[in-house]
């Protein structure tokens, strides 16, 4: 009588420490040990197949495998690529991310997913699923990957120079004491109850609601951050502006930060230099630009000295990545629901290096498309490096016309 509880009780307290192959082997022991009837036996009592038991007999009469092994050489299934030679190089010529001159290449206008790559080759007459496809391009070195921005196409030949220039003209003002800023407007951000990108930490099932479609709240409008960057202080100053983003808007928020944080900073500072990209409200082509900042000189009485950034290179503007990045991270996943909550995040924007920031809203409306005559250009005190002048320049306060500061 083959006592199959015995049997039970055995295999269930050793298989969870067992491979699939020593299970085998085990209930292949117990049958042998058990003699006639007892393959069935054993498989009533661990619920293996007879099937498998009986292959676990014809293990238990072969060589012991080498150590690490699990199956015998040449056992399991073959390789896809073993039995369909031409598998990878039609799967090659699918995923083949240059065009090669032929229009009418499988998924040439369509995404590469692993369900179409698997549909695209079973038209070929390959027996392959949406799993194998995956396993096969990790074989052949294909990953999924994002777009990469690294191509710039034309760059303008004194691209390199500008930057030694811009960089020799900071460490000579930060040297001497002198306040170096760089400035630039940060995308306009819709004000109201409007989705923001990335994500904030809230109970589970409980995401923040926000309006459906993203258009302009007639009420609240948008909101223009103009940002002042103090490379020497690592400090920020931010104008939320309402209106328009013009020159005038751009000057009176350096005018804002000089007379908040700057001139505080720099008491005995006569020179300000400041950096910015090619185009924009703040851009080297601008007339108004220069108009404004002249009479931001003839009230300070600081030299400006200016260099703008060349043309494809506003990413380099530290305002960019030492301020604005830090603030898209501070308010990441929070609806902008009114102009003081633009103001408040900004505000309270701080890092670990020592980052502080400030920012006030500016209500005043700005006129777009002022004109400025060549009249207007002549008076300006506006003289031009010597190196790619219409990018560095100087604009001296006018000694005659020079007013006091007047309090905004």
């Amino acid at each position: 009588m083959i006592d199959r509880d015995a049997i039970r009780a055995r295999f269930v307290a050793v298989a969870p420490h067992l491979s699939e192959r020593d299970k085998r082997l085990l209930a292949a022991a117990e049958a042998l040990a058990a003699g006639r009837g007892g393959i069935l036996a054993v498989s009533e009592a661990t619920g293996i197949a007879r099937s498998t038991i009986g292959r676990g007999l014809k293990d238990l009469g072969c060589e012991p495998l080498s150590s690490g092994r699990t199956r015998r050489i040449g056992a399991g299934p073959k390789f896809r690529v073993q039995t369909d030679p031409t598998l990878l190089s039609d799967l090659e010529q699918i995923v083949e991310p240059d065009v090669k001159g032929d229009p009418m290449r499988p998924l040439r206008w369509v995404s590469k997913s692993l369900s179409k790559i698997a549909a695209a080759l079973q038209e070929k007459g390959h027996q392959v699923s949406a799993n194998t496809v995956a396993l096969l391009l990790t074989r052949i070195g294909y990953l999924r990957l994002v777009t990469r921005k690294s191509d710039e196409r034309s760059t303008h030949p004194s691209r390199d120079a500008q930057f030694e220039h811009i960089n020799a003209q900071c460490t000579e003002f930060l040297t001497a004491d002198q306040p170096v800023i760089s400035v630039d407007t940060k995308k306009k951000e819709l004000i109201g109850n409007f989705k923001n990108s990335g994500s904030e930490y809230r109970p589970r099932g409980c995401p923040e609601e926000v309006r459906v479609h993203d258009f302009v709240d007639p009420d609240l409008g948008k909101a223009i951050p103009y940002g002042i960057y103090d490379v020497g202080a690592n400090s920020g100053y931010v104008s939320v502006g309402v209106d328009h983003d013009t020159a005038q808007f751009a000057v009176n928020g350096i005018r804002a930060w000089w007379k908040t944080m700057g001139r505080l900073r720099y008491p005995k500072a006569n020179r300000l230099m400041i950096t910015a990209d090619g185009g924009g409200s703040n851009g080297s082509r601008v007339r108004l630009w220069k108009v404004e900042l002249q009479k931001f000189a003839d009230e300070t009485g600081l030299e400006i000295c200016v260099c703008h950034y060349p043309p494809g290179c506003s990413k380099w503007n530290k305002v960019e990545h030492r301020l604005f990045c830090h603030i898209t991270q501070n308010w990441r996943g929070t609806p902008l629901i009114s102009r003081t909550a633009v103001v408040e995040l900004i505000a309270n924007t701080k890092t670990k290096t020592g980052l502080i920031v400030r920012s006030e809203l500016d209500t005043r409306q700005y006129q777009a498309g002022i004109k400025v005559t060549d009249t207007q250009m002549a008076t300006l005190s506006i003289e031009g490096s010597q190196f790619y002048p219409q990018w560095n320049y100087s604009i001296k306060p006018k000694a005659l016309s020079r007013i006091l500061w007047v309090e905004l």
